[in-house]
């Protein structure tokens, strides 16, 4: 899981650092030895594959800059979600040959057309050049155990909170740094947004059997981050409630949410027969 290395963000956002970032964005390596402390395993989901954004835009106004943040989280925030789609696909196949490309990856690139045209738009708003990011709104499919590419926080470096990725071997990298590398959400002039620091999850050697499940809970983990940062990212620009609000309404939350897919996965290991682990510590986060 996450122990992350996010930075207050910077007006200009750009970087590649931020394609190894997040959930995020992808399914659980489970073919490889020991990556990032990770036992080999045998079975892995497919993942979308999405153009980035980040680095293909030019120099972010400062009066711009919240608005674009919030729209490159939201579209993060799609990959997990489709992502852990693809996880459940794995586990439980539905459909005909189609179902994929007509049930996630057509309804993904018509939310994507929304979201990058309201990042031209942020651009066209205040004056400035409006960028061309049409290209940007297809994805196809990774082969399975590939990570997505994401945006990540602004000013990304590193390689993720949970390897390149977030929670795992770079494929479900639920860190921070892994959405996983540092970098703020809003790096707007008035203040970033901060985001959550999570325990990245080190998982032993997991059973064929229970692959599936294991990834699949991975991939709402990383989703569950994604989601608390795009509403600190919110926060940032639209402060709300009192000093409590943070840990009230979003660490709180997400510790509960948290609680229930760790425990789901020690539940995986024990119904096939393996020693079941104790992810009891990792439930609970910080804000970097």
């Amino acid at each position: 899981m996450a122990r992350g290395t996010r930075k207050t963000a910077v007006l200009k956002l750009g970087g590649v650092g931020a394609l190894a970032a997040l959930l995020f964005a992808g399914g659980l390596q489970l073919a490889s030895a020991g990556e990032n402390g990770r036992p080999a395993t045998t079975a892995a989901a497919q993942t979308v594959n999405c153009p980035t954004v980040r680095d293909k835009l030019p120099a972010v106004p400062a009066a711009a800059v919240a608005q674009v943040e919030r729209e490159l989280a939201n579209l993060d925030q799609e990959i997990a979600r489709q992502n852990e789609r693809l996880a459940r696909q794995a586990v439980r196949p539905e459909g005909g040959p189609n179902f994929v490309d007509n049930a996630i990856l057509g309804p993904l690139r018509n939310k994507r057309i929304a979201v990058l045209d309201r990042i031209e738009i942020a651009f066209n708003r205040i004056g400035a050049q409006r960028p061309d990011l049409d290209a940007l709104a297809t994805c196809s499919l990774n082969a399975p155990g590939v990570p997505s590419a994401v945006n990540g926080g602004a000013t990304q470096g590193g390689d993720g909170q949970n390897g390149d990725g977030r929670n795992g071997d770079g494929q479900n990298g639920n860190g921070q740094g892994g959405n996983g590398n540092g970098g703020g959400q809003n790096g707007n002039a008035g203040g970033a947004a901060r985001t959550v620091d999570c325990p990245r999850v080190d998982l032993p050697a997991v059973p064929a059997a229970a692959a599936a499940q294991v990834q699949a809970e991975l991939a709402t983990l990383d989703k569950q981050i994604v989601e608390a940062d795009a509403r600190l990212a919110r926060l940032a620009v639209r402060p709300e409630g009192g000093p409590a609000f943070i840990d009230n309404a979003i660490l709180g939350p997400l510790r509960s949410k948290r609680i229930a897919a760790l425990d789901r996965i020690e539940i995986a290991f024990n119904r096939v027969g393996a020693q079941r682990p104790d992810l009891d510590a990792l439930a609970t986060c910080g804000l970097n």
